[in-house]
């Protein structure tokens, strides 16, 4: 006779008394976040750290990890913990796990009426200007939401999202990011050229690119998006500039333009906290400014978190007001 319960292919799925608990069996969260701090920070002291444990307490939860997986999960590279390509499969399931996790909280907040999480936002250098006075604002709004934010170059903001390490991205202009993204303009970024104050440009008006071509420049290094705008502007014209040094950062060129040696082109969000009596002058010059953007990036596709999402919508929203507090701040300098 037939049995009236379906079987296991009937039911065309995974009953829940077959399914694999090895891991669930003998691996735990606590064990995981061990795992993971490890990966991303690159030690185990770091990690120990970061956690507030041990270091042989960590050394333990990674041997009981080691045991529930069958394999180890780092290797030794020098003086460098590496994680094995079974390393590399847990990391990635376990950045999946604790994104999960982190969503299911922050939904269970909102249904108590609050707003609670943490906020991972990652972004070019540029974006210590401007990043950090709209996260102030945002976290007088939601006080209880724990909020990070990682500056470093354009490349490695890239290498971050490919991970899917932060929830949201602050970048610049459209290139080739190599993935699909998602890109929510949020500010004005314009560019302008730089002069030592008591430079005998600093005043004239509409100052044509072939003269300000003869004075030297300092650029910033390749793959800067500043640079890039900058010399495609000159290129457009066939005027070449004269280059006498490259620098690798906004500070260190503002100081080399006060110490006279040359003109540059920078966002006009560097001199925000220099104020009027700045030893940096604005020129205005033909062609300038150059008009960009800053854009709130992630990977198309990508769930965002509620927090995220309602900080995308809190900087979307404010666009306008960061437009106008600029133009009312350097009006010659933002004129289109």
């Amino acid at each position: 006779m037939k049995s009236a319960t379906p079987s296991h292919e009937e039911q065309g799925g995974l009953q829940i008394g077959n399914m694999p608990d090895r891991l669930i069996r003998h691996a735990t969260l606590r064990q995981l976040q061990v795992f993971e701090a490890i990966v991303r920070l690159g030690s185990f002291t770091r990690a120990a750290e970061e956690l507030f444990l041990t270091q042989p307490t960590v050394s333990m939860q990674i041997k009981k990890l080691n045991d529930a997986m069958g394999l180890p999960l780092f290797e030794h590279v020098g003086r460098n913990v590496v994680p094995t390509e079974a390393g590399h499969e847990l990391y990635g399931a376990c950045t999946k796990v604790f994104d999960t996790l982190s969503n299911l909280e922050m939904k269970i907040d909102d249904l108590k009426g609050m707003k609670r999480g943490r906020l991972r936002i990652a972004g070019i250098t540029m974006a210590k200007y401007i990043t950090p006075e709209m996260l102030g604002e945002f976290s007088r709004l939601y006080p209880g939401i724990d909020l990070s934010l990682k500056v470093t170059n354009r490349e490695r903001v890239i290498e971050r999202m490919l991970e899917n390490k932060d929830d949201l991205y602050i970048l610049g202009q459209m290139a080739d990011y190599e993935i699909d993204v998602e890109m929510h303009p949020f500010s004005p970024n314009p560019l302008v050229v730089l002069a030592p104050r008591d430079h005998p440009l600093v005043g004239k008006k509409n100052i044509p690119l072939e003269e300000i071509a003869k004075e030297p420049f300092i650029i910033r290094e390749p793959g800067s998006g500043i640079r890039d705008a900058m010399m495609r502007t000159f290129e457009e014209k066939n005027i070449q500039l004269k280059v006498r040094m490259e620098l690798g950062s906004n500070e260190a060129i503002k100081h080399a333009i006060v110490g006279g040696l040359g003109l540059s082109v920078l966002s006009l969000h560097t001199l925000t906290l220099d104020g009027a009596d700045s030893p940096v002058a604005i020129l205005d010059v033909e062609g300038f400014p150059i008009m960009r953007q800053w854009f709130i990036v992630y990977p198309k596709g990508k769930e965002l978190s509620l927090i995220a999402k309602t900080f995308l919508e809190y900087t979307t929203e404010n666009e306008p007001r960061l437009r106008k507090a600029m133009e009312e701040r350097w009006p010659q300098a933002c004129r289109n």
